[in-house]
């Protein structure tokens, strides 16, 4: 076999020479921009003697065997026993790759079996262990390196010449770039299904959390356990104003904390109570409007939204202040106040009715003073100091109001009446209470 070799081997020495400095060329000399790394590839595989197959072929199982155990000791990450699915991908992996490299030694020309799916199922498990694909390339590094060292050994045993031996090398690396890329493209595709298989797993999870009817009997826990979405002890709901851009809205920066539905007339979002005093949620809407509803458990995350869609639809009529980012919290009271529009305008004209005989402005002199004589329980001083107008002044405004109002000013019931029904008007000012429903 060796003088067999070695007469093969005189016969090419000279051509190979040559051509081994002809493919060190640039390759842009001899191909158009854009071609010139496949070009380069393929004249390197039809330099290559295609006795090199034979000589390699019988230590197969021993190289494979060799990169395998090399792996595991210079990989952390595969240190362990290659069981299972991925052992076995792995295992068959090295294996396919040295006979698929001699195959094509060979003969380049010859139809070759379709191997990519081993490699591109070595990419889809690193993206699904949520490792970067470092790890693979520096495993598919060690194995070339075992592959050439044992390879050189035999070809020098087999008395091939170191020129043809360095286009071997050059050819090994090259097919590891071939092998490299096709674990790239099963890495992204993993990572795209992944990231398809979250986002609906998450859409299910916000639909169950919020009530929405087909959200299916699953618990829960178990749809935030497959959502990757910690169940926050007290959360709040975030509703916010729809997007009105041309374009489709910006995806906001939150994490996988965070529940959302950014699309459509109503978004929304789900997230533990915030800490930072609304930083992150001010940055992340951008310039659009929102309202964060009440701090609540789980169970009454529905009542959460309810109130925030109510304070937001609140700042876009008029009556709250028009902020970014509006807290429940912070208008309870309003909230509250204002929950049920009809009954506020009955309660308004009922209770306020001995004023409507007056004129504007003295209607609205008359009212400041009473809500003001009511809350301070009567201290003409605190209601001067608080309108800023002598004591004497107040008293007159009194005896009127005692005038319209009569007994009611000293009934409980109807004193209270009277705070909610001043405080409502003050809120809605001239607002149309119909646009609160």
């Amino acid at each position: 076999m060796t003088d067999s070799w070695n007469d093969t081997s005189v016969r090419q020495a000279a051509p190979l020479e040559a051509s081994y400095d002809s493919l060190l060329t640039p390759p842009g000399r001899h191909t158009g921009a854009g071609q010139g790394d496949n070009a380069r590839v393929v004249r390197l595989w039809s330099l290559l003697p295609r006795e090199l197959a034979d000589v390699f072929r019988p230590s197969v199982s021993k190289v494979a065997d060799e990169v395998l155990l090399e792996i595991q000791i210079s990989v952390p990450e595969y240190a362990g026993p290659l069981e299972g699915r991925f052992g076995r991908t792995i295992t068959a992996g090295v294996r396919q790759a040295l006979l698929a490299f001699l195959d094509r030694i060979g003969d380049p020309a010859a139809p070759q079996p379709d191997r990519r799916q081993v490699f591109q199922r070595l990419g889809q498990h690193e993206a699904q262990q949520g490792r970067s694909l470092d790890v693979l390339q520096t495993a598919y590094r060690v194995g070339a390196r075992v592959a050439w060292r044992r390879m050189s050994e035999i070809g020098t045993q087999a008395g091939i010449r170191a020129t043809t031996l360095c286009l071997l090398a050059e050819a090994i690396f090259a097919y590891i770039d071939e092998l490299s890329a096709l674990s790239i493209e099963g890495y992204a595709a993993a990572q795209e299904r992944a990231v398809g298989t979250l986002e609906r797993r998450r859409r299910k999870l916000l639909d169950a959390v919020l009530g929405r009817q087909g959200a299916g009997a699953q618990p829960i826990t178990e749809l935030a356990r497959a959502a990757r979405w910690e169940i926050p002890e007290r959360i709040v709901t975030v509703a916010v104003e729809p997007w009105t851009g041309q374009d489709d809205p910006p995806a906001p920066p939150f994490g996988h904390d965070v529940l959302m539905e950014f699309e459509g007339s109503a978004p929304v979002l789900v997230l533990a109570e915030p800490r930072d005093g609304g930083r992150r949620l001010a940055h992340g809407l951008g310039n659009r409007r929102a309202a964060v509803g009440p701090t609540v458990s789980l169970e009454e995350t529905t009542r959460s939204l309810e109130w925030a869609r109510r304070a937001l639809r609140l700042v876009q009529s008029g009556v709250l202040p028009d902020v970014q980012l509006t807290w429940c919290e912070r208008h309870l009271c309003t909230l509250w106040l204002l929950q049920d529009p009809f009954l506020v305008r009955e309660l308004m004209q009922r209770t306020l009715a001995p004023l409507e005989q007056l004129k504007d402005k003295q209607y609205r002199r008359l009212s400041g003073t009473l809500l003001a004589w009511l809350e301070t329980r009567g201290n003409v001083r605190e209601v001067a100091r608080s309108l800023a107008i002598h004591p004497q002044t107040v008293r007159a405004r009194v005896q009127e109001l005692q005038a319209l109002f009569g007994a009611k000013l000293d009934d409980p019931q109807a004193r209270f009446e009277l705070v909610l029904a001043l405080r409502a008007r003050g809120t809605l000012g001239e607002v149309d209470t119909e646009q609160l429903t």
